[in-house]
């Protein structure tokens, strides 16, 4: 079996090196780098500096911890950039390995599929060549959206790529948006030293979280004095000689010397093809797919970002695996019940599942388990006590819904919820399950036994 995958980011190199692994031939095409946008422009860079900036916390707060640092704490972003690099090319280089230990061809190239469904790959050096296959994967991803009112240029209104590669901290950094991309780096700038303020047109920060998520991170954000401004529109941007101003919907203005746009991804699927091949795509541009991850054409599919779901890397992996499993005879199908989401904000946030308004949309009954993380002596020792665990359960079975974590090692700690969900666990379960003491799981074990006002360490309600 031939299999060519047009894309090596998270979904493509995945499902490449489990393809050889099933014994398949496979050529994987690449027009920029391996790892995608997650691994070169997204999660690895972004934690590299976030690490960094956590780190920098730390030694400000080192006092707390008994701990007498002399003289001034200089955060050097020459040498922060530095380290994100190298982090980013050491896994570059693990899976250019990876490729090579498994068999698969890499082609540095761009590809384009012709009516007869073979690839014609235009390569980086020069010259073209010809790529056949029993079944193609596309898996070209996304980009951050060009939005009219916002003109990019890449110096004053930039993306997250741009601030991701900033020789200076700005003094004062604009950001348009408060999701997860434009709070993240909300949190690492900050730290850095800028003057950060957030404009969400939307009634809260991370709106797709659980509203009292959503509540705890504002309180955050306000304790770390960066300014939030919901239920606003930016109507009109200009750049200025100190920096960019931007038109409210309010009539206010806000000015500062850089802002970062961060509202919404474009897919990446101009220029493939699709139209001659016949693959039929939506209203967005995305590839429209099964649960099995095929197109509408035979031996052509689809994964991860171009194909307009939930445009997270382990989504993209997950459909990456699910394809390969179909095109090599089996029955795969893609399930989206139980995805769990990280946003590396500090403190983290970790959810999976069901939101509270959701559920009633569903018209679910549910009950619904609550623990802070002041109330865990792990998170007092690590001088970590801010957030709180929520649990959802079904009112009938017991079962869990969800589970949306604000604390620290939220993203670690979601996995047992995800874990618990996916067997079906119900919260007694899990409130029966013995946690190791002191550890933060604790906070998970209570919140369940709290589904049922049986929390220990809760007072009385």
């Amino acid at each position: 079996m031939k299999i060519a995958i047009i894309g090596a980011g998270p979904g493509g190199y995945v499902a490449a090196i489990r393809a050889a692994q099933m014994g398949a031939e496979v050529t994987v095409i690449e027009n920029t780098e391996v790892g995608g946008t997650c691994l070169n422009r997204g999660c690895i860079p972004t934690k590299a500096l976030l690490a960094c900036a956590e780190a920098l916390d730390r030694v400000k707060h080192a006092d707390e911890f008994g701990i007498e640092i002399g003289g001034a704490v200089t955060a050097r972003l020459d040498k922060i950039m530095a380290r994100k690099d190298k982090v980013v090319s050491t896994q570059v280089k693990g899976i250019r390995g990876l490729f090579k230990s498994w068999g698969v061809t890499l082609l540095e190239g761009r590809g384009r599929i012709r009516p007869d469904r073979s690839i014609e790959v235009e390569l980086k050096g020069g010259g073209a060549q010809d790529v056949t296959a029993d079944a193609i994967i596309i898996a070209t991803g996304s980009r951050p959206a060009q939005i009219p009112v916002f003109p990019f240029d890449g110096d004053r209104i930039i993306s997250s790529d741009e601030a991701l590669n900033l020789q200076a901290v700005p003094s004062s950094l604009l950001i348009i948006g408060a999701g997860v991309i434009g709070c993240e780096f909300a949190f690492i700038y900050k730290e850095l030293g800028a003057d950060i303020t957030i404009i969400e047109m939307m009634s809260r920060a991370v709106a797709t979280e659980d509203p009292e998520i959503s509540e705890t991170l504002e309180r955050e954000l306000k304790k770390k004095k960066i300014k939030l401004v919901k239920d606003i529109k930016t109507e009109k941007v200009e750049i200025t000689e100190t920096g960019v101003k931007a038109y409210l919907s309010d009539g206010k203005t806000v000015e500062a010397e850089k802002m970062l746009v961060s509202i919404g991804r474009a897919v990446n699927s101009e220029n493939l093809g699709l139209d001659e091949a016949g693959v039929t795509i939506g209203t967005r541009g995305q590839i429209l797919v099964d649960d099995r991850m095929k197109t509408n054409v035979d031996g052509i599919y689809a994964i991860g970002d171009v194909t307009g779901g939930i445009m997270l890397a382990h989504v993209a992996s997950k459909q990456g695996l699910v394809a390969v499993e179909n095109i090599m005879g089996h029955d795969a199908r893609m399930k989206y019940d139980v995805v769990p989401a990280a946003i590396f904000t500090h403190p983290e946030i970790g959810s999976v599942g069901l939101r509270e308004h959701q559920c009633a949309d569903k018209g679910l009954a549910v009950k619904i388990g609550r623990f802070q993380f002041r109330a865990l002596g792990k998170a007092h020792a690590m001088g970590e006590i801010a957030g709180m665990i929520k649990v959802i359960a079904d009112a009938d079975t017991d079962k869990v819904l969800g589970v949306h974590i604000i604390g620290p090692h939220a993203s670690d700690l979601v996995h047992e919820a995800a874990i618990a969900m996916e067997t079906g666990a119900t919260a007694k379960q899990i409130a029966e399950t013995i946690h190791a003491h002191p550890t933060l799981a604790e906070g998970i074990m209570e919140a369940c036994e709290d589904v049922h006002g049986m929390a220990v360490h809760a007072p009385k309600k």
